[in-house]
């Protein structure tokens, strides 16, 4: 085969599913992810439990309660009727109060209280007061408003909690998209069904039209379609033969297959997807940890509040009595419920948009400061192309016509692996050509490839061939295509041109578009490539690319980053996809790698994008500002809505007759928290 005359060392791609990165062993009875889903559940299942109990024992508190009788205009009172009130708010205390108590418990010990020590403040103030009132050493209890407390605080929680499961639907999709059985044939062909997790690397499994691809593995024998839009994006079903890899989780088509398993359980595609995901939803938020110091900065001014309403109503003659009332009313009110949540919320909502729309989020911390990016760094071949070799031009010489010449050329090429080759037969087959029979094909060293086709000698050789044979060629196209850093072979019939054929890395139909958007939202675009420059600037004029380094080493590839943040002062993106990238990703602000690259970029990478699509660059930009927004308005409604309250049930308005109970004011927290739930749900990108 001919040396075509240029190098393109990345043309071997490794697939998304060769992703290397370690999991949690998902065998799919769904091990790592789905036992933290399950004890998520258990304690959504708790908190609904606890509620419900402690709302039926809290009917005869309420029928029992002194005040509440006073209010209905009744006397159900009987001898002994404090001891039972006492008793039955005792178990809501205990019971329906535990996981606050506990909660409590853990935040003082790790030197950090926050929500739960301000709910068990408030509930415990509540209940020792009330106690000595039943055993007659002060005045009125208020068992009742201890018990609604708890029972809106557990109501509170139960929706929250069941709020953050729904977030997380799109992981839970994803670890049903496998398949428990599997079709293992035998040397002898006999076909045994096995269960998923005893699946070995090796083993041959068929898989029937319509089945679902078990694992991740190649095919070795038959030809089929394969569906991996649920996993990858891609709409459009993917002709699949012998040597192709089948990703887990894929649907089969019309044909037969038997896969040879490469990876099981962790190692497998799917896997290494809900690994990357729940990363994502467990990986420290930057606004999460600013909701937390604002928790704990709001329980010391709570306390301090609590503590002054009530020296404030003593001194002012009340009885101490109403002073706690009022106090514990201000405990309620500013509890930090709404402001715990409403960070994690929307990172939790913001990760399943992002995975629905197949950007998976490594490091949250670097995702929601991809807001402030400034330039976008493009590694060329793989990225803003599609890293193998399409035709762009064909010149055709009389009396042959452009689809002949791709045809005889598709023809001989078609007993080659070469890349050039490979390129000139999909673009014949894209453009529907029969490709006639060749014989007494050869490769002519130093020359290029010959073949008899209906008679005829045709041969596709490079341009130093046809001047070592004095040809007349088109020396005003060769030179044009040439400048744009294409490749050129010629087709010749019976030792004459019948035409010549330019290659190049294709570029992605998306790229443009990216390339144009970012523009429009004032962001820099910058290619980094190690391809020679004229291909750099071809595709760079075509893509309307602001900035371009060509020919850069790979060890150069990071050092570019640092000039552009340093020398340009420019927050920077990097996306790339291959192991010369990675340097360059860890480097960047915000590293995002191309999900068909290789395991090493995606290690390295903050962002991983599914589908391959410049697009999502701009996709994970306008997410991360909508995240932050959301976030932000979150973070002011918690908190400006506690900042109002406190006042108010400190009984600043008491005077005029508005009194704020601790039943009303929890009532008001949770309807905090609810908007919070309801805000961060209502996250969207187009």
């Amino acid at each position: 085969m001919v040396k075509h005359e240029h190098d393109h060392s990345k043309h071997h791609k490794t697939s998304v599913h060769d992703n290397g990165t370690d999991h949690q062993n998902h065998h799919h009875s769904h091990g790592g992810h789905s036992g933290h889903h399950d004890h998520h559940a258990h304690m959504v299942e708790d908190f609904k439990k606890r509620f419900y109990i402690s709302l039926i024992i809290t009917i005869p508190i309420l029928i029992l309660s002194p005040m509440i009788q006073m209010f209905l205009g009744v006397n159900w009172r009987f001898t002994g009727d404090m001891y039972i009130l006492f008793a039955l708010s005792t178990v809501v205390f205990f019971y329906g109060g535990w996981p606050f108590l506990t909660g409590a418990k853990d935040e003082i010990k790790d030197k950090s209280p926050g929500m739960m020590t301000l709910i068990s403040l408030a509930i415990v103030v509540a209940y020792i007061y009330s106690s000595a009132a039943a055993f007659g050493l002060v005045g009125e209890d208020f068992f009742w408003e201890l018990a609604t407390l708890i029972d809106i605080m557990l109501l509170g929680h139960w929706i929250e909690m069941r709020s953050v499961m729904g977030a997380s639907k799109a992981l839970e999709e994803l670890a049903k998209l496998m398949p428990s059985e599997a079709s293992v044939m035998n040397e002898n062909g006999e076909v045994k069904v096995v269960n998923i997790t005893d699946l070995r690397q090796g083993d041959r499994v068929l898989v029937r039209p319509g089945e679902k691809v078990p694992v991740d593995g190649e095919i070795i024998d038959g030809t089929s379609t394969i569906d991996e839009s649920m996993l990858t994006g891609e709409s459009v079903p993917i002709d699949k033969g012998i040597g192709d890899e089948a990703i887990g989780g894929s649907v089969n088509g019309e044909g037969s297959l038997i896969i040879s398993i490469k990876k099981t359980g962790e190692g497998t595609y799917l896997s290494q997807v809900i690994k990357l995901v729940k990363e994502a939803q467990e990986s420290k938020s930057r606004a999460q940890d600013l909701a937390n110091r604002a928790a704990k900065w709001l329980f010391y001014g709570a306390l301090a509040a609590g503590l002054l309403t009530f020296v404030i109503w003593i001194a002012l003659g009340y009885p101490i009595s109403f002073a706690i009332v009022r106090m514990v009313t201000v405990l309620i009110i500013a509890c930090p419920h709404a402001l715990g949540l409403a960070a994690p919320l929307v990172v939790a909502v913001s990760t399943a948009i992002a995975a629905k729309k197949g950007l998976l989020i490594r490091n949250r911390a670097s995702f929601e400061n991809a807001r402030l990016i400034e330039a976008v760094v493009f590694d060329k071949t793989g990225t803003l192309t599609r890293g193998e070799f399409g035709v762009t031009n064909i010149a055709s010489s009389s009396p042959f016509t452009e689809e002949e010449v791709l045809s005889l050329a598709a023809a001989v090429e078609a007993h080659s692996e070469h890349p050039i080759a490979r390129g000139i037969l999909t673009s014949a087959e894209e453009r529907q050509l029969s490709i006639p029979q060749v014989s007494h094909f050869q490769s002519l060293t130093g020359k290029g490839l010959q073949g008899e086709v209906d008679g005829k000698e045709v041969m596709v050789v490079s341009p130093g061939y046809v001047r070592s044979e004095k040809l007349s060629i088109n020396e005003e196209s060769l030179n044009e295509w040439s400048e744009e850093g294409k490749t050129v072979v010629f087709t010749l019939v019976n030792g004459k041109i019948a035409g010549m054929i330019a290659l190049a890395d294709i570029i992605r139909d998306t790229a443009s578009e990216a390339i144009n958007k970012l523009k429009q939202i004032n962001i820099k675009s910058i290619m980094l490539t190690g391809d020679n420059a004229k291909v750099a600037q071809y595709v760079g004029a075509k893509l309307g690319i602001d900035e371009i380094f060509a020919e850069v080493l790979p060890h150069e590839k990071s050092d570019k980053i640092v000039y552009i943040q340093k020398n340009e002062g420019l927050r920077t993106a990097m996306t790339g996809d291959g192991v010369n990238d990675a340097p360059a990703l860890a480097k960047a602000d915000l590293g995002i790698a191309i999900g068909t690259g290789t395991d090493v970029a995606i290690e390295t990478a903050d962002v991983v994008l599914v589908k391959s699509n410049p697009m999502d660059v701009l996709n994970i930009i306008t997410l991360s500002k909508a995240t932050y927004r959301k976030m932000l308005q979150n973070l002011w409604w918690a908190a400006g809505y506690n900042i109002f309250a406190i006042p108010l049930a400190a009984g600043i308005f008491y005077p005029m007759g508005i009194v704020l109970s601790p039943a009303v004011g929890a009532i008001l927290m949770s309807l905090s928290t609810v908007i919070v739930a309801i805000n961060a749900k209502l996250l969207r990108i187009d």
